[in-house]
């Protein structure tokens, strides 16, 4: 303990402040109830919670939490915004560096990130930064504030973004708070890209997905729905108009099929279709919604990602009596979150581990009845750091389902690249860029998010966006008809 002085001179010892090394746990339905409804399981935190949670910060000197956001959010400076109950000025902090802070605190695997690297990891828990993010986010929402930035003057400079997924919400958003003109194509009805047709309600509600587009387009975005770029305009055709630069970031929406015998019977899903339908088209409430989703009593998914677990837990909400995850790697091995593992665990989801289909069988009219697994064993790692699975001679068995969801990746719709011989690609259709500004091969063109790295996270997608924006401002800003980007090499690529 530190001395200090009385008014009178005498020496006294100044408490330290005791840190609580315990989280405020987030309030959730209970896992019986929510089995039978799509409404957001995380609750959220109250007013006290939140500012509890906040208080826990100790606002140390390293930042390490802000270095491991790929975004660079000023996490300390919001906190401790919390911590002088002005919530507006932590609003303000957050959309300096996001405009999707609603978003970001349900589904960014911050325990991966910024609270991986807090302080508190050494003794206890992490502060829960993704909650107080998202509190912050749903108080704005519920008072009916709106915290927004000061735009720049006009540059005169325009700029095409091609999707609206989290990548191009980023870069339209950087921009246009740098005073650029930007035009933001989405090739669906409506924007949000995978935000809107690729995780379920019950994770991420669809109004507060709107309402951070909606915030977007406060900023003087012009925004373009059921506009296909490689169909309705060519690339080319952006750039010989009136645009500067085009950040490209259409997302990877082509699902990935294991090639095995039957995965066209009936009742094999793509993850893709799945959730498009029960997310976007509002399956689960059908008819009141015209677009339907069939699903039978045995559902099995294949994979073990985030994309998943979304899926198996839609199946039970939509009327399977079980639901099995089959992964052909161990639990340890799960790039799904682990709390979304947890919560398919208490909704009553199965996982089975080392074994892989080989085949669906049929029952006899087209439709899916059973399939057949190996089990697998793990060898030395592969070049994703995890141990490589291979098959067990011999070891096959059967497996009775009537329904099957594939979800093992997507890549990236080869329209852009196929109409543009001079956007160069990888040998998985991936868009090759600069990783240090998110430049193509083809002059005045950048781009991000998936289409970039075939499928990651929100947050990366994010972050990539951030990069490629700060970039094409200085491009934009020093010239553009006398800079010409280099064509990256080979490996810029992130596949």
């Amino acid at each position: 303990m530190s001395e200090t002085k009385d008014p009178k001179g005498s020496p006294q010892k100044k408490e330290k402040k005791k840190i609580n090394l315990n989280r405020v746990e987030m309030p959730k339905q209970d896992e019986v109830t929510r089995r039978s409804n799509f409404n957001e399981v995380a609750q959220g935190y109250t007013y006290e919670m939140a500012m509890e949670e906040a208080g826990r910060c100790i606002q140390c000197k390293s930042r390490n939490c802000q270095q491991g956001c790929p975004v660079n959010i000023d996490i300390p400076d919001f906190i401790k915004a919390l911590q002088d109950g002005d919530i507006g000025r932590a609003s303000r902090i957050l959309k300096a560096k996001t405009s999707l802070p609603g978003v970001c605190g349900r589904v960014c695997p911050q325990e991966l990130q910024c609270e991986r690297a807090c302080t508190l990891n050494k003794k206890g828990a992490p502060i829960a930064i993704g909650r107080l993010e998202r509190f912050i986010a749903d108080w704005e929402r519920e008072q009916g504030a709106s915290t927004t930035p000061e735009i720049a003057a006009p540059t005169g400079k325009k700029v095409a973004v091609v999707g609206s997924g989290p990548s191009g919400l980023t870069v339209a958003s950087d921009l246009a708070i740098r005073g650029h003109e930007v035009v933001l194509f989405e090739a669906l009805h409506v924007a949000g890209g995978v935000l809107m047709y690729g995780i379920p309600e019950f994770r991420l509600p669809k109004d507060i997905v709107q309402r951070e587009v909606r915030y977007v387009q406060s900023l003087g975005v012009d925004l373009r729905l059921n506009t296909v770029i490689g169909i309705n305009y060519s690339l080319d055709e952006l750039l010989n108009t009136d645009y500067h630069a085009v950040y490209l970031a259409p997302g990877a929406g082509l699902p990935k099929f294991m090639g095995v015998a039957g995965e066209n019977l009936n009742m094999v899903y793509s993850a893709n279709e799945f959730l498009t339908r029960t997310n976007l088209m509002k399956a689960y409430l059908y008819p009141e919604y015209a677009t339907p989703v069939k699903m039978g009593k045995r559902v099995a998914v294949i994979g073990g990602g985030n994309v998943a677990m979304d899926s198996a837990r839609c199946a039970v909400r939509l009327g399977a009596q079980e639901v099995y995850v089959i992964y052909r790697r161990t639990r340890a091995e799960m790039p799904a979150r682990l709390e979304e593992v947890e919560n398919a665990e208490e909704e009553g989801i199965e996982f089975h581990f080392l074994c892989n289909p080989t085949a669906f069988l049929s029952d006899g009219r087209n439709n899916v009845a059973a399939m057949e697994l190996v089990r697998m064993q793990l060898t030395e790692p592969d070049e994703s750091g995890r141990r490589r699975p291979v098959p067990i001679k011999g070891s096959e068995y059967i497996m009775d389902v009537d329904t099957v969801v594939v979800s093992l990746g997507t890549s990236p719709n080869p329209l852009i690249p196929a109409t543009t011989p001079d956007l160069e690609v990888t040998r998985w259709g991936t868009v090759v860029v600069d990783k240090k500004t998110g430049r193509t091969s083809k002059a005045r063109v950048w781009a991000g998010g998936d289409i970039v790295s075939g499928g990651a996270t929100v947050i990366s997608a994010m972050g990539e966006g951030r990069i490629a924006a700060a970039a094409m401002h200085d491009f934009l800003m020093n010239g553009h008809k006398k800079i010409i980007p280099p064509s990256p090499s080979k490996d810029g690529g992130d596949a």
